[in-house]
Protein backbone atom coordinates (compact mmCIF):
# COMPACT_ATOMS: atom_id res chain seq x y z
CA UNK A 1 0.00 0.00 0.00
CA UNK A 2 1.33 3.62 -1.02
CA UNK A 3 1.73 6.00 1.35
CA UNK A 4 -1.32 8.75 1.57
CA UNK A 5 -0.26 11.71 -0.87
CA UNK A 6 -1.98 14.76 0.80
CA UNK A 7 -1.64 16.69 -2.77
CA UNK A 8 -4.46 13.50 -3.83
CA UNK A 9 -6.92 14.85 -1.53
CA UNK A 10 -6.64 18.55 -1.67
CA UNK A 11 -9.02 20.68 -4.15
CA UNK A 12 -7.48 21.81 -7.14
CA UNK A 13 -8.51 24.92 -9.59
CA UNK A 14 -7.36 25.40 -13.09
CA UNK A 15 -5.08 28.48 -13.63
CA UNK A 16 -4.13 29.47 -16.75
CA UNK A 17 -0.20 29.44 -17.52
CA UNK A 18 -0.70 32.99 -18.73
CA UNK A 19 -1.05 33.71 -15.05
CA UNK A 20 2.51 32.95 -14.28
CA UNK A 21 3.89 34.69 -17.25
CA UNK A 22 1.96 37.87 -15.44
CA UNK A 23 3.53 37.07 -12.05
CA UNK A 24 7.25 36.75 -13.32
CA UNK A 25 6.43 40.14 -15.55
CA UNK A 26 5.00 41.74 -12.52
CA UNK A 27 7.38 40.81 -10.50
CA UNK A 28 10.59 41.58 -12.31
CA UNK A 29 8.84 44.97 -13.15
CA UNK A 30 7.71 45.60 -9.09
CA UNK A 31 10.44 47.90 -8.08
CA UNK A 32 7.91 50.52 -6.69
CA UNK A 33 5.23 48.30 -7.06
CA UNK A 34 3.60 47.18 -3.76
CA UNK A 35 3.20 42.98 -3.52
CA UNK A 36 -0.57 43.67 -3.96
CA UNK A 37 -0.63 45.37 -7.01
CA UNK A 38 1.81 42.79 -8.49
CA UNK A 39 -0.54 39.70 -7.39
CA UNK A 40 -3.90 41.88 -9.04
CA UNK A 41 -1.50 42.23 -12.28
CA UNK A 42 -0.87 38.77 -12.74
CA UNK A 43 -4.39 37.71 -11.55
CA UNK A 44 -5.20 40.08 -14.82
CA UNK A 45 -3.21 38.47 -17.08
CA UNK A 46 -5.08 35.05 -16.06
CA UNK A 47 -8.43 36.65 -16.24
CA UNK A 48 -7.66 37.57 -20.03
CA UNK A 49 -6.24 33.98 -21.09
CA UNK A 50 -9.33 32.70 -19.13
CA UNK A 51 -11.70 34.64 -21.38
CA UNK A 52 -10.62 32.62 -24.48
CA UNK A 53 -10.55 29.10 -22.60
CA UNK A 54 -14.36 30.50 -21.38
CA UNK A 55 -15.19 31.03 -25.41
CA UNK A 56 -13.92 27.71 -26.59
CA UNK A 57 -15.83 26.34 -23.18
CA UNK A 58 -19.02 27.87 -24.98
CA UNK A 59 -18.63 26.42 -28.12
CA UNK A 60 -18.03 22.98 -27.02
CA UNK A 61 -21.25 23.29 -25.31
CA UNK A 62 -22.75 24.41 -28.43
CA UNK A 63 -23.86 27.69 -27.11
CA UNK A 64 -23.07 31.34 -28.29
CA UNK A 65 -19.87 32.85 -28.16
CA UNK A 66 -19.13 35.19 -25.40
CA UNK A 67 -19.75 38.05 -27.17
CA UNK A 68 -23.32 36.56 -28.61
CA UNK A 69 -24.80 35.43 -25.24
CA UNK A 70 -28.29 36.46 -24.16
CA UNK A 71 -27.95 38.00 -21.25
CA UNK A 72 -29.94 35.64 -19.06
CA UNK A 73 -28.25 32.76 -19.74
CA UNK A 74 -24.64 34.65 -18.58
CA UNK A 75 -24.77 34.28 -15.02
CA UNK A 76 -26.31 30.83 -15.29
CA UNK A 77 -22.82 30.05 -17.61
CA UNK A 78 -20.52 31.81 -15.93
CA UNK A 79 -21.08 29.93 -12.61
CA UNK A 80 -21.11 26.75 -14.71
CA UNK A 81 -17.90 27.57 -16.31
CA UNK A 82 -16.20 29.03 -12.90
CA UNK A 83 -17.21 25.93 -10.73
CA UNK A 84 -16.14 23.49 -13.93
CA UNK A 85 -12.61 24.89 -13.28
CA UNK A 86 -12.88 24.38 -9.87
CA UNK A 87 -12.62 27.79 -8.35
CA UNK A 88 -16.61 27.75 -6.53
CA UNK A 89 -19.51 29.30 -7.53
CA UNK A 90 -19.62 32.83 -9.05
CA UNK A 91 -23.37 34.54 -8.67
CA UNK A 92 -23.38 37.85 -10.53
CA UNK A 93 -26.13 39.94 -9.65
CA UNK A 94 -26.58 43.87 -9.72
CA UNK A 95 -26.64 46.50 -7.24
CA UNK A 96 -27.64 49.62 -9.44
CA UNK A 97 -27.71 50.58 -13.15
CA UNK A 98 -24.22 51.11 -12.42
CA UNK A 99 -22.70 48.57 -10.10
CA UNK A 100 -22.84 44.86 -10.22
CA UNK A 101 -22.05 42.55 -7.43
CA UNK A 102 -20.05 39.16 -7.73
CA UNK A 103 -20.56 36.77 -4.79
CA UNK A 104 -18.49 34.32 -4.78
CA UNK A 105 -18.58 31.31 -2.47
CA UNK A 106 -16.82 27.95 -2.07
CA UNK A 107 -14.26 30.30 -3.86
CA UNK A 108 -10.60 28.27 -4.10
CA UNK A 109 -8.71 31.79 -3.51
CA UNK A 110 -11.15 32.77 -0.27
CA UNK A 111 -9.36 30.16 2.01
CA UNK A 112 -6.31 32.50 1.95
CA UNK A 113 -9.06 35.81 2.49
CA UNK A 114 -8.01 36.41 6.32
CA UNK A 115 -4.16 37.11 4.83
CA UNK A 116 -5.37 39.48 2.12
CA UNK A 117 -8.12 38.79 0.89
CA UNK A 118 -8.84 37.25 -2.97
CA UNK A 119 -5.96 39.41 -4.44
CA UNK A 120 -5.62 37.02 -8.02
CA UNK A 121 -9.60 36.98 -8.91
CA UNK A 122 -9.91 40.87 -8.71
CA UNK A 123 -7.28 40.96 -11.38
CA UNK A 124 -8.85 38.33 -12.61
CA UNK A 125 -12.17 39.14 -13.09
CA UNK A 126 -11.30 42.86 -14.25
CA UNK A 127 -8.61 40.99 -17.04
CA UNK A 128 -11.72 38.37 -17.61
CA UNK A 129 -15.16 40.89 -17.38
CA UNK A 130 -12.65 43.67 -19.01
CA UNK A 131 -12.24 41.53 -22.46
CA UNK A 132 -16.14 40.63 -22.39
CA UNK A 133 -17.07 43.59 -22.33
CA UNK A 134 -14.76 45.05 -24.48
CA UNK A 135 -13.41 48.10 -22.26
CA UNK A 136 -11.94 48.69 -19.02
CA UNK A 137 -13.81 47.15 -15.85
CA UNK A 138 -12.96 47.94 -12.32
CA UNK A 139 -13.10 45.23 -9.36
CA UNK A 140 -13.33 45.74 -6.10
CA UNK A 141 -13.33 43.49 -3.20
CA UNK A 142 -15.81 44.38 -0.68
CA UNK A 143 -16.99 43.07 3.07
CA UNK A 144 -19.65 40.33 2.60
CA UNK A 145 -22.24 40.77 5.62
CA UNK A 146 -23.10 37.04 5.17
CA UNK A 147 -19.86 35.44 4.19
CA UNK A 148 -18.79 32.50 5.62
CA UNK A 149 -15.21 30.61 5.12
CA UNK A 150 -14.42 30.67 1.57
CA UNK A 151 -16.67 33.14 0.52
CA UNK A 152 -15.73 36.45 -1.14
CA UNK A 153 -17.62 39.46 -2.90
CA UNK A 154 -16.33 41.84 -5.79
CA UNK A 155 -18.15 45.02 -6.83
CA UNK A 156 -17.67 45.26 -10.65
CA UNK A 157 -18.14 48.97 -13.03
CA UNK A 158 -16.68 51.25 -15.44
CA UNK A 159 -13.19 52.90 -13.62
CA UNK A 160 -14.88 56.08 -12.69
CA UNK A 161 -17.77 54.47 -10.99
CA UNK A 162 -15.92 52.10 -8.75
CA UNK A 163 -13.54 55.19 -8.40
CA UNK A 164 -17.00 56.73 -6.96
CA UNK A 165 -17.75 53.70 -4.87
CA UNK A 166 -14.45 53.26 -2.78
CA UNK A 167 -13.76 57.18 -2.43
CA UNK A 168 -17.55 56.94 -0.97
CA UNK A 169 -16.19 53.91 1.16
CA UNK A 170 -13.16 56.17 2.90
CA UNK A 171 -15.88 58.45 4.10
CA UNK A 172 -17.67 55.90 5.63
CA UNK A 173 -20.49 55.19 3.15
CA UNK A 174 -21.69 51.63 2.92
CA UNK A 175 -21.21 50.84 -0.35
CA UNK A 176 -24.41 49.78 -0.92
CA UNK A 177 -25.69 52.98 -0.78
CA UNK A 178 -23.17 54.46 -2.79
CA UNK A 179 -23.83 51.74 -5.62
CA UNK A 180 -27.26 52.88 -5.47
CA UNK A 181 -26.09 57.01 -5.84
CA UNK A 182 -23.12 56.10 -8.53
Amino acid sequence: MSPSLPFLTTRTLSVPVEFFTGLRQALLGAHSAAPVDVVRDAGYAAGQALFEHFASWLAERGEHGPDDLLDDRFPTLLTEYFQSMGWGTAHLHSLSDAVMALDATDWGEASDSARGGCLVSTGLFAGFLGRLADSPIAVLEVPRPDAGDGDCRFLLGSVDVIGYVYEAMERGIPYERAAASA
